[in-house]
């Protein structure tokens, strides 16, 4: 969409209400998204071009851009503007496709960014989850995951290096799966998925490079073998607007 058209859909009188006024601006915006005006991932004018000729405050407008935000309507880039957020992926926890593998299969673009790899020490925590004793050695990476361009995911992944040696050396901006099952013959016979909404602070936010203090979904997973041996615990923060749970269930 051409910037000049979309101010002139916003030069058109908004009505007030009694409400506060920053809803009625909400509503107007996501009016026009609704009717097609903005399409999906269409850039918003800016914020000084929607307060032009209306004569709403610029704290107003903006309250209105972050409410739709929180909606996950609309989401913003560094220093480029708000944009009308995408159709969100379809994740279904029941399943071990990867993330490079389900997204694709949606006709998305993925991508996978790794923040950083390195060997650790068992935790109380993590000792528990491996039944290893606290300060055994673990592999751990940190991994930030787009789609279209748009980071969506960040997550932390360990794995057991006794059943992975060396995976550390290998690039693993691609399928973790993939690299498991193909180099190291190890495959996931059964996941244990816990799921809840979160809100995304610090590093996480930071990571999805969104305002802290946004909705998300905090998802984590144990994989195990066949033999029932721990291969990777990962736990993910996704941003809100990313991602559809959806499960298919037989009715006994």
């Amino acid at each position: 969409m051409k910037r000049n058209s979309a101010v002139r859909w916003w030069s058109k009188p908004i009505a007030l209400s009694g409400q506060m006024h920053y809803l009625s601006v909400r509503d107007h915006i996501a009016g026009r998204i609704a009717a097609g005006d903005l399409p999906k991932d269409g850039k918003l004018p800016s914020e000084r071009q929607l307060q032009t000729g209306t004569g709403i405050a610029r704290g107003t407008i903006r309250e209105a851009l972050f409410q739709l935000e929180a909606e996950g309507l609309i989401y913003r880039r560094d220093r480029s503007g708000w944009y009308v957020s995408p159709p969100p992926v379809v994740y279904n926890p029941t399943r071990w496709d990867g993330f490079m593998s389900y997204v694709s299969a949606q006709g998305r673009s993925p991508m996978t960014e790794t923040l950083w790899k390195r060997q650790i020490k068992a935790t109380q925590h993590l000792s528990g989850i491996f039944e290893k004793p606290i300060g055994s050695a673990l592999y751990a990476l940190r991994r930030r995951r787009y789609i279209d361009d748009r980071a969506v995911l960040v997550e932390t992944i360990v794995v057991d290096p006794d059943l992975a040696p060396g995976l550390l050396g290998y690039s693993l901006d691609g399928s973790l799966t993939s690299i498991l099952k193909t180099v190291f013959g190890v495959s996931v016979a059964r996941n244990m998925v816990r799921m809840r909404p979160c809100a995304l602070v610090k590093a996480d936010a930071e990571g999805l490079k969104v305002k802290s203090g946004l909705p998300g979904l905090n998802v984590v997973r144990t994989s195990y073998d066949a033999k029932g041996r721990v291969v990777e615990y990962d736990e993910e923060y996704w941003r809100h607007d990313a991602i559809i749970v959806q499960v298919d269930t037989g009715v006994t």
